[in-house]
């Protein structure tokens, strides 16, 4: 087991480069083995969520060439097998593999998804889902097996514009005869992304990033390579980093469109930061103003941030709260920002901020991915230093944490724990 050192109050200057997106890539990977022929994705993050899809991968037989982000997935020879429970359950993705699988074989066995724990966070959109298309679905203790004679194109009226169950249903009827639409569809840019991915294969999907989304199944996808698109929450991290920090930091490699919401944010927040096509320049900001934030779908502020940007709040000024509508558990961090010195309470799923306070270094654990970057987040800017455990959660999302950071002036280091 790891844990990260911090010490406090360095200056951040200097450039950090965005990754490929996490959340882009643990569909496009899924995505992939929909194909019949080879496909290459570029931009891959390292990160463990990504590794852990590789494995999967391979054990359907799979053939997997890594080389400087990029990836080169073989498909030929994919077998179906079940996935167990080892894998599936390190990560929230590994539920992708369901409309694939369901999609090239008409047979999934999987176990029951993990990942970061923000409280229920079922399923229930995809089964529905993949049922319209005509799969029958049968629960064995943790194990979900979905099979289908034929699949068929249906209308899915989504209750809720899940990202997830948009990207998974958009998989499974790739290959279903006739022509799928999908209501109420999620609009985040890694749909777009996965589509156009699959549209590179032959598929034929109209709508992705709009509410309505109509797929008409092919027989057969063949070769593709796709960039995956900077990651805007690890871009509004490290923005929520400059404005704690920051002399002139630039952050690269973004799609400002992406994170709109989150700038609008720190606007009303009096944070100075200059916008230069896919960059921003962003400085330390010593008169925050307090705001509301509620978190929602795509376009709305991201659930993602909602976490991170409770550390700004922290130093700002006044009273501000955060509203969190998408999922019921996701204040982990808050009792360890209190412990480092935070004034924050919590009355259902909203956060009263209380600021301005001043951090102080303390031993804290990740309860999640999110949470994780919340702790980082505060150690930066709080006096003496702080440690971290449970770091595998923010080591599934952010790429390079540590050289990211340590190239701009922060002291962090990752050490075994003794």
């Amino acid at each position: 087991m790891e844990k990260i050192i911090i010490e406090g109050q360095r200056e951040l200057s200097g450039t950090i480069e965005i990754n490929g997106a996490k959340n882009s890539a643990v569909a496009l990977l899924p995505a992939a083995i929909l194909s019949d022929e080879e496909t290459i994705i570029n931009k891959i993050p390292n990160i463990t969520d990504v590794s852990v899809l590789k494995e999967i991968i391979l054990l359907l037989n799979g053939k997997v060439i890594e080389n400087k982000g990029q990836m080169i997935i073989d498909s030929h020879d994919i077998r179906n097998t079940t996935i167990p429970e080892a894998l599936s359950n390190k990560l929230r993705a590994s539920y992708y593999f369901m409309g694939a699988l369901l999609a090239k074989f008409h047979h999934v066995e999987i176990y029951f998804p993990g990942g970061c724990n923000f409280g229920a966070r079922q399923i229930d959109f995809h089964l529905k889902g993949f049922e319209n298309l005509g799969a029958t679905i049968t629960l064995e203790g943790e194990k979900y097996i979905i099979d289908a004679k034929e699949l068929s194109g249906a209308e899915i009226n989504l209750d809720f514009p899940s990202c997830g169950a948009t990207i998974n249903i958009m998989l499974a009827a790739t290959k279903a005869k006739g022509t799928t639409i999908i209501n109420n569809a999620a609009k985040e840019p890694e749909i777009v992304n996965v589509a156009e991915f699959l549209n590179k294969m032959g598929a034929k999907i109209e709508g992705a990033g709009t509410e309505t989304i109509r797929i008409t199944g092919v027989e057969y996808l063949g070769k593709a390579s796709i960039d995956v698109i900077p990651d805007r929450i690890e871009a509004g991290t490290y923005l929520i980093a400059g404005a704690l920090l920051g002399k002139e930091l630039k952050i690269t490699n973004i799609i400002p469109e992406h994170i709109e919401a989150l700038l609008t944010k720190l606007k009303l927040m009096n944070v100075d930061f200059t916008l230069n096509k896919n960059e921003i320049v962003i400085n330390k900001c010593e008169n925050l103003k307090p705001i509301d934030i509620k978190t929602e779908v795509f376009p709305g502020f991201p659930t993602d941030l909602a976490q991170p940007i409770c550390v700004l709040l922290a130093h700002a000024k006044g009273i501000s709260h955060i509203e969190e509508t998408i999922y019921e558990k996701r204040m982990g961090h808050v009792e360890y920002l209190n412990k480092m010195g935070a004034s924050i309470e919590i009355e259902n799923n909203r956060e009263k901020i209380n600021g301005p306070i001043k951090f102080k270094g303390q031993e804290v654990q990740a309860s999640d991915l999110r949470a994780g970057a919340t702790l980082f987040l505060a150690a930066l800017t709080a006096e003496g230093t702080t440690t971290i455990t449970n770091i595998q959660y923010i080591l599934r999302g952010y790429d390079k944490l540590v050289s990211k950071l340590s190239d701009v002036g922060a002291k962090i280091s990752i050490k075994e724990i003794e």
